[in-house]
C-alpha cells in the first residue's frame, strides 16, 4: 500500500538581482543527504490556522489552504532566518540577532508556533507576499512522499540570508539556470522537485507567467535520467 503523501510547503526565495537561495542538506541525512533544495518542509499542526489579528485570513483572496502559507513562512524563517511579517506600517523587520535565534530555535522544538512570533513582536503577515504557482506530490512508488505546495517571495529589504548550521551546510544565491548548469555538470545534486521549480522560474523569468504542471511522467522520467 502506497504511504500517504505528508503536506508540505517549498519557499523559493529570490533577490534583486533575480538568484535564487538554494541550501545544502548535510550529507549525514538520510533523506536526500548532500542535495541542494530550497527552503521548506511539512505542514505542522501549529501551521492549522486559528483566528488571530496577525495575520490577513482573506482566504477569498489565497489559492490553497492557508496552512500552506503559515508553514511556508514557518520554515523559511527556521532554516535561513528570513522573516516574512511587516510592522503595521508595512515596514519590513530585523529583529535583533539574539532574539531572532531564539525564536528559531522554539520554532524547531515546536515550542511556539509562527503567529506567535507575530503576536509578540506585533508584526502582521499577508500570506500574498507569497505566490503560490505549484504542486508536486511525490509518486506512489516511494516510501516516503510529500504533497507539496511551491512559493515564490522576494527577499525582504534588509534582511540577509543566515542558514542553520544544524539543519543545513552551506547555502548559495545563484541564477535558476546556472544551478541547472551546475546540476547537468555534477558540480551539484538536485533532485527530481528541484529540478522542476528552477525550470518553472526560468520560464516565470523569460515569459511573465509563474506556474508549474507537473504529471507523474515527469516526476518518472527525471527519477530514471538521475
Amino acid at each position: 500500500m502506497a504511504a500517504t503523501p505528508k503536506p508540505a510547503s517549498t519557499v523559493v526565495l529570490m533577490d534583486e538581482l533575480s538568484r535564487v537561495y538554494l541550501t545544502k542538506r548535510p550529507l549525514t541525512m538520510k533523506f536526500m543527504g548532500g542535495f541542494h533544495v530550497f527552503p521548506g518542509g511539512a505542514v505542522e499542526s501549529q501551521d492549522r490556522f486559528v483566528e488571530n489579528d496577525y495575520v490577513n485570513c482573506d482566504k477569498a483572496r489565497l489559492s490553497i489552504s492557508l496552512s500552506h502559507y503559515i508553514a511556508a513562512a514557518r520554515e523559511l524563517f527556521e532554516e535561513v532566518g528570513i522573516l516574512l511579517g511587516n510592522t503595521i506600517d508595512g515596514f519590513p523587520v530585523i529583529l535583533p540577532k539574539e532574539k531572532e535565534m531564539k525564536y528559531r530555535n522554539d520554532l524547531v522544538k515546536g515550542d511556539i508556533p509562527f503567529i506567535r512570533v507575530l503576536e509578540q513582536e506585533k508584526l502582521y503577515f499577508d500570506p500574498q507576499c507569497l505566490t503560490y504557482f505549484g504542486q508536486i506530490i511525490t509518486p506512489e512508488e516511494s516510501p516516503i512522499r510529500f504533497d507539496t505546495r511551491f512559493f515564490l517571495a522576494k527577499l525582504p529589504q534588509g534582511q540577509t540570508p543566515e542558514p542553520d548550521q544544524k539543519e543545513i551546510d552551506g547555502a548559495l544565491w545563484i541564477n535558476p539556470e546556472e544551478a541547472l548548469t551546475a546540476f547537468q555538470n555534477k558540480k551539484i545534486k538536485l533532485a527530481p522537485p528541484t529540478i522542476l521549480t528552477l525550470q518553472a522560474i526560468i520560464d516565470y523569468q523569460k515569459r511573465g507567467v509563474l506556474k508549474m504542471s507537473v504529471t507523474r511522467e515527469d516526476l518518472m522520467k527525471l527519477l530514471k535520467d538521475l
